[in-house]
């Protein structure tokens, strides 16, 4: 059982301290400092296993985080890595990359600082694979059926293992370069280095999976070819078409999406190539979108030595305590600052850009003003109007959904309203033996979430491959993402 006087003993939460700013922005490196184990157990020790674990609520995937959290205070290393698997495929992306919902859904969050329930699954997977734990699980025995995963993103990946470690043969395609998604080319190397995705990719492989990098689903192999060669398919293609603003001035050089920035600086850190052919180095940079995917712009401006950037968001700066509009146990809407907010840069709330100014096509600047919100939307504040210099502007907006691309045509699927694909409670399309996963079927949501919805789909296939399945489904479409 749990110690009975947890947080009665150990009051303080703590967390991992990040590498001085001025060393941090000097390389790509994660930005966390070591964890001392003692301490670690001492946190793992302020869950005292309530009734009703309300962190369990938080949490898409159901991870068993009472059990897990008592095991590394009693020192069952290994206990407590297996247990964590039992939930989570990948407990190594999202220890470091979801904003774990589950903390404040934790009792103890009510009136004191909740469990550092996040730095206690980063430490045991860890730990894990310093100790060769994680090692590949094959299956007893091939079913003799194919299902091809098409997306290598983590809802992609989870389908896939689950998929493979049930017995079927199972190809995963993606068609940039390299296996990841946004794992690759997303996520920048501070917040994730890349050997923690290929680690991963070196079990699937040992367990069986098998990958094609390079392959645009729909065009190099199309959609009759697939579902001729495979007996199920899983769509985990993302919701990767952003969102734009169209504004005048959109057409000026210089204006780019995140994800048209972003991953030139991971190609930079893999070797291919010396220089981004989009770089803030040396200039005056906007950034517009206040959320994940902005601050993963800022963190990359300042090492990539941006004289100065700013980050427009067009909501109003949230409040410092938990807002009554979302109550415990809910995420809270609450200010949150990132490692890369901390390294620099200013965040600019309530304001709207109207227009990009520039000189012989490139920008040079924008015009923008106040808002604020008023019947639903957003109205302007008069006499706010500013103009900002930039060289640079990056748009971090958002996903609008899944690009309408010749695979989904081909295959008939049929599209919600938001227009994401739709499915059912099994995760089925319209289409048989077609499933989908992750933002392509749920719109932008985190980490957490994907994995939770790959696991889903691979039991709905597997289902209708075997007639019955054994896989665990921790979601079911219906349910809302935490925003």
């Amino acid at each position: 059982m749990a110690d009975p006087k947890g947080f009665l003993t150990h009051t303080q939460r703590i967390l991992p301290l990040r590498r001085p700013v001025s060393e941090r922005v000097g390389d790509w490196n994660e930005v966390y400092q070591e964890f001392a184990e003692d301490t670690l157990r001492e946190q793992a020790g302020r869950c005292m296993d309530c009734g009703v674990p309300f962190c369990h609520t938080g949490c898409p995937l159901g991870n068993l985080i009472p059990e897990w959290n008592d095991l590394v205070r009693t020192g069952r290393w290994r206990e407590a890595f297996d247990r964590l698997h039992a939930t989570n495929n990948f407990p190594d992306f999202t220890g470091r990359l979801c904003p774990a919902p589950c903390e404040p859904a934790c009792v103890l969050g009510i009136n004191q600082p909740p469990v550092t329930i996040k730095q206690v699954e980063y430490e045991i997977v860890e730990r894990g694979f310093m100790q060769g734990w994680a090692e590949p699980i094959r299956p007893s025995k091939m079913t003799g059926k194919s299902v091809a995963v098409v997306g290598s993103g983590p809802a992609g990946l989870a389908a896939a293992q689950q998929l493979t470690r049930a017995g079927h043969a199972v190809t995963v395609y993606e068609r940039d370069d390299r296996i990841g998604g946004l794992l690759r080319y997303g996520i920048p190397e501070f917040k994730m280095e890349k050997r923690i995705v290929d680690r991963r990719l070196a079990q699937m492989a040992a367990e069986g999976t098998v990958f094609r990098a390079g392959v645009n689903v729909g065009v190099d192999v199309t959609a009759d070819q697939l579902r001729s060669d495979f007996d199920a398919v899983v769509l985990a293609g993302g919701a990767t078409a952003w969102r734009d603003l169209p504004i005048p001035g959109r057409e000026l050089d210089g204006i780019h999406q995140a994800m048209e920035y972003l991953p030139w600086a991971n190609r930079v850190q893999a070797g291919d190539l010396s220089e981004p052919p989009i770089t803030a180095h040396g200039k005056k940079v906007v950034i517009i979108g206040g959320g994940d995917t902005g601050a993963d712009c800022l963190g990359t401006v300042h090492r990539q030595g941006g004289t100065c950037v700013h980050q427009f968001e067009i909501m109003p700066r949230p409040p410092e305590t938990r807002d009554p509009s979302t109550p415990w146990p809910m995420y809270p809407l609450i200010m949150r600052t990132s490692a890369a907010h901390e390294e620099g840069g200013d965040r600019v709330f309530s304001v709207n850009t109207e227009e990009f100014i520039g000189r012989d096509g490139h920008v040079t600047g924008l015009r923008a003003h106040e808002v604020r919100r008023r019947n639903g939307g957003f109205e302007k504040v008069d006499g706010t109007d500013f103009e900002l210099e930039a060289d640079l502007v990056l748009l971090a907006m958002g996903f609008v959904g899944p690009e309408r691309s010749a695979l989904l045509t081909d295959l008939g699927v049929e599209f919600t309203g938001r227009g994401t694909v739709a499915r059912d409670a099994d995760f089925a399309t319209g289409v048989p033996g077609v499933y989908v996963a992750g933002d392509m079927g749920r719109g932008q949501s985190l980490i957490v979430w994907a994995i939770a919805e790959g696991r889903a789909a691979a039991a709905g296939a597997d289902r209708y491959l075997m007639g019955k399945t054994a896989l665990p489904a921790p979601v079911t479409p219906t349910m809302a993402p935490i925003r």
